[in-house]
């Protein structure tokens, strides 16, 4: 069974982690790049978003389907998809996310600022898709 509670907790997280970041994406380039307190924010919060992410979809996985796909980030993506409970564009989206979860987990000495910046400016509204469809699956069920 389902703990929506649990769910529900991790989403509410990513949404506020969510306002933060949308808040340092009006930041120009240099002002954002210049502060070093706001880069390494962005950081957590993207990371602890993915986390989120992550959890969420291991834990939807584990309770509705075969374990094995909710063991790896990557499976978690395809499992996701495979089970409609996110759409394919944002399953693609996700397996790029696992990808990035773990460069900010294993090689973080290898993301740049700029590459940060980038993902602030360019990708938050994929973190707002996936509440959103895992909020349709849950009103769905």
């Amino acid at each position: 069974m389902l703990n929506r509670a649990l769910i529900e907790q991790r989403l509410t997280m990513i949404t506020g982690y969510l306002a933060e970041l949308e808040k340092m994406a009006l930041l120009s380039k240099t002002e954002f790049l210049g502060d070093k307190t706001k880069v390494a924010a962005c950081e957590s919060y993207i990371r602890r978003s993915l986390e989120a992410v992550f959890d969420i979809g291991r834990h939807i996985l584990a309770k509705t389907g075969p374990v094995e796909l909710a063991m790896e980030y990557k499976g978690i993506a395809r499992g996701l998809a495979q089970k409609g409970i996110v759409d394919n564009v944002l399953g693609e989206k996700l397996l790029q996310m696992a990808g990035y979860r773990n460069r900010l987990v294993h090689l973080y000495n290898e993301v740049t600022d700029e590459e940060l910046y980038g993902i602030l400016t360019e990708n938050l509204p994929d973190l707002r898709d996936f509440v959103r469809q895992i909020r349709g699956f849950l009103e769905r069920t």
